[in-house]
C-alpha cells in the first residue's frame, strides 16, 4: 500500500518536496471537507496537512488508523483535538513563526489607517462625499501602542512600531525581555488605561476568552482604538459594537471572529458591519504568499523528519525528542506509550529476548505519555514489532530501517 500524505485547504506547493523525499505520495484537496468526506480521505493516510478550517476531532483520528502525524500549516491548533491525537500516538506539528511578519505588518497598517480615519473617509469618498478634514486624524508618532501578548508577533510588532516613533507598552503573563525602548506594564488594566491603540496577540485559552468584555473595553481611553488579529474569541463583539456606537472607541480592526464562514459561499454576518470606522478582514493576518511558503516549508520539514527519523521536536501534544539521523546498520524502534513505571524495562527485555543490542536510546515523557527511540543492532525476528505492539502500555510503535 502506498504511503500517502493528504493535504487539505490548498497548502503551498513548497510542502510537497520534503514529503516526497520522505517517501510519500501527495494527495491534495483544495478546501476543507465535511466530516464524512474528511474521514474517507483520511482512511489510508500516513500523514495529513491542514489549515484552520479542517476540524480534526476524535472521530477523525478514529477514521485514520494509519495516520502517523498531523501538520497544522498555521499557528493555531484549536481545530485539533490534541488529546485524541496523543492517545493515538499521533504528534501534531504547527508553524508558529512563519506568518509572524505578515500579521505584524497588517496590525501596523491597521494602526496607521485607523489613526488617520481612512476607513470612514474612504467610504465617504465612494458615496461622493469629500471629507477633507483633520478631525480625528492623527500621526502615529508619539502615540502609545499597547500590545497584549509579547510573543513572536507582539515583539516583532514592537520593533516595527518603534521605528515609526510609537511609544510601545506591553503586557504579558510571563516575564519578557523588552525590545528597543518598549516598556512592560504590570497589568492588563494598566495597559488599557494608558494606550491610544490596544492590539491583541495572545492565544485562545480559558483565561483569554472574552478578555475584552464590556468592563475591559470601558477601561480603554476615550477615543482609543482596539485591534484583534489574533483569535476570534478574545473580544466580546457585542461589547465592542456598543463602545463604537457610543463613541467611546474611535475605531477598531478585526480579522478574526467568534463565528466565521465555513466557506466563501456562506454569508458573513457581524454587528460590526454597520460601522465605517472599523476595518474588517476575513482572517487573513497570515495569508501572504511569503508566510504560506515559510509555513509550508517549516511544517512539511517537521513531518518529514518524523517519518524518517522519528523526531518530534516542535510537536505540540507529545514529548519532544530529536534522536537525529539513523546510523547505517541500525534499526530504530519508536514507541509511544503510557508514562508508567516498568515500560522501558519491558521494552529492553523484549529487545534482549529478540537477540538484538541497544546501541542508543532516547526517552522523553510529557504528562501521561512517554516516547522512546531505541537504535538497535543485530537481526530482528519477523514478529518483533508485533511483540512490542502487544506489550502492556504500548500505544503506537514502528520500526525505521535505513
Amino acid at each position: 500500500m502506498t504511503d500517502t500524505a493528504v493535504l487539505f485547504e490548498n497548502l503551498h506547493p513548497v510542502a510537497d518536496a520534503p514529503l516526497i523525499a520522505a517517501g510519500m505520495a501527495v494527495e491534495r484537496h483544495a478546501s476543507a471537507l465535511e466530516p464524512a468526506e474528511l474521514h474517507k480521505a483520511l482512511g489510508n493516510a500516513r500523514l495529513a496537512g491542514i489549515r484552520s478550517r479542517t476540524k480534526m476531532t476524535a472521530a477523525a483520528f478514529d477514521a485514520a488508523p494509519r495516520l502517523l502525524a498531523l501538520g497544522c500549516f498555521c499557528i493555531g491548533t484549536n481545530q485539533v483535538d490534541l488529546d485524541a491525537a496523543a492517545s493515538h500516538g499521533v504528534p501534531v506539528f504547527n508553524g508558529p513563526f512563519g506568518n509572524t511578519r505578515s500579521v505584524a505588518e497588517l496590525t501596523l497598517a491597521s494602526v496607521i489607517m485607523l489613526m488617520r480615519g481612512i476607513p470612514m473617509r474612504s467610504s465617504a469618498a465612494r458615496r461622493g462625499e469629500w471629507l477633507k478634514s483633520a478631525t480625528n486624524s492623527h500621526e502615529v508618532r508619539g502615540k502609545k501602542l499597547g500590545i497584549v501578548g509579547y510573543g513572536n508577533i507582539g515583539s516583532q510588532l514592537s520593533v516595527l512600531a518603534s521605528g515609526l516613533g510609537l511609544h510601545v507598552y506591553f503586557y504579558d503573563v510571563e516575564p519578557k525581555l523588552a525590545h528597543g525602548n518598549a516598556r512592560s506594564v504590570a497589568s492588563l488594566e494598566d495597559l488599557l488605561e494608558l494606550a491610544d491603540v490596544v492590539t491583541l496577540h495572545v492565544p485562545s485559552l480559558p483565561s483569554t476568552r472574552n478578555m475584552m468584555d464590556t468592563a475591559a473595553i470601558a477601561r480603554m481611553k476615550p477615543g482609543s482604538i482596539l485591534i484583534n488579529q489574533a483569535r476570534g474569541d478574545l473580544v466580546d463583539i457585542d461589547a465592542l459594537a456598543a463602545a463604537l456606537e457610543s463613541g467611546h472607541l474611535l475605531g477598531a480592526a478585526v480579522d478574526v471572529f467568534p463565528k466565521e464562514p465555513a466557506s466563501k459561499d456562506e454569508a458573513f454576518v457581524t454587528p460590526l458591519q454597520k460601522f465605517e470606522n472599523v476595518i474588517l478582514t476575513p482572517h487573513i493576518g497570515g495569508s501572504t504568499l511569503e508566510a504560506q511558503e515559510a509555513i509550508g516549508d517549516d511544517v512539511a520539514a517537521k513531518l518529514a523528519r518524523f517519518v524518517t527519523h522519528g523526531a518530534t521536536k516542535g510537536a505540540v501534544n507529545v514529548p519532544e525528542l530529536d534522536p537525529g539521523p539513523i546510523k547505517p546498520g541500525r534499526v530504530r524502534l519508536l514507541s509511544f506509550h503510557g508514562n508508567a513505571p516498568g515500560y522501558l524495562s519491558r521494552l529492553n527485555d523484549a529487545v534482549s529476548a529478540a537477540g538484538a543490542n541497544i546501541a542508543a536510546q532516547y526517552l522523553e515523557t510529557r504528562g501521561e505519555l512517554g516516547y522512546v527511540a531505541a537504535d538497535l543492532e543485530g537481526a530482528l525476528p519477523g514478529d518483533f514489532l508485533d511483540r512490542v505492539k502487544a506489550m502492556d502500555g504500548t500505544l503506537r510503535a514502528r520500526l525505521i530501517e535505513v
